[in-house]
Formats: C-alpha cells, structure tokens, sequence
C-alpha cells in the first residue's frame, strides 16, 4: 500500500476516476453534484490517494469549515474493500488535518457506515438526512490538540 497526499493533477484524476466509480456508476450519485469547487490542488482542501500495489483504490478529502476539518469523499474500490483503505484513508486525513489544529473532525456518514467511523471514534449527532439521495448523518470526533 502506498499513501500519498495529492500534490499533482495527474494524482487528483486517480481520485475522480475512483470516485467516479464508486458514487455515480456504483451508488448512483448525479455526476453533475459529485464534483465541485473544492476539487482542486488549490482549493482550501487536501486530498489523499491509496494505491494497492500499483493500482489507484481509495481516496478522500478534508476541508476546512471555521474549526472543524470535514472528512469527505471517502471511497474505496469495491475489489480493495477488504483490506483495510477505508480505515487508512481516514487516518491519513485526521493526520493531514491536524497541522491546522482543528478542534474537531466531522464527516456526513452514509447509515449503512455508521458502525465503522463509530470504530474509528466518531459519533453520530444528527438525525438521518438525505445528501445525493442515499441517508446519511453527521458525525464528529472531538480532538485534543497539542
């Protein structure tokens, strides 16, 4: 497995075609609502990219919002789903998100995923809502800065 945070174009397009797999051809999202104004290198984003082996499998974001960092985007390749990505690229957005101190992370988590970011510290803090048409809920995890 190779991690890395996305500093170049070629890098970023590994992401949409993973993203493009998994939410508009798998789960059905509308492609004109998947991508929008933070999916740049310059954007107050950050991305992050999972290969297995050579091949692209996983990716995420996190974006600013005041003093929270929202994890979003977090996908991984049906093949891949066994080993583990999910769980890496979550560390490695809290890890990436941490340099700017925030005071929480958040994240809006489909329901059938509740159980895993649950594992990962996170709990539920809303009621379940729609957002691209699957039910989702927000979810935050507190942290403790340095």
């Amino acid at each position: 497995m190779l991690l890395t945070r996305i500093t170049t174009q070629s890098a970023l397009q590994h992401a949409f075609n993973i993203r493009r797999h998994v939410f508009i051809e798998e789960q059905q999202v509308p492609a004109a609502i998947e991508f929008d104004q933070y999916d740049r290198l310059d954007a107050d984003c950050l991305h992050v990219l999972i290969r297995h082996d050579t091949v692209p499998a996983a990716t995420g974001r996190v974006r600013f919002i005041g003093q929270s960092a929202k994890l979003e985007r977090i996908c991984v390749l049906k093949p891949y789903r066994k080993y583990g990505l999910g769980k890496q690229v979550i560390a490695a957005l809290e890890k990436m998100a941490h340099e700017k101190k925030p005071k929480q992370y958040l994240l809006h988590g489909q329901t059938h995923a509740i159980p895993f970011y649950e594992r990962l510290g996170y709990n539920v803090v809303s009621e379940v809502f729609m957002e691209d048409g699957i039910p989702h809920v927000e979810m935050v995890k507190k942290i403790l800065n340095d």
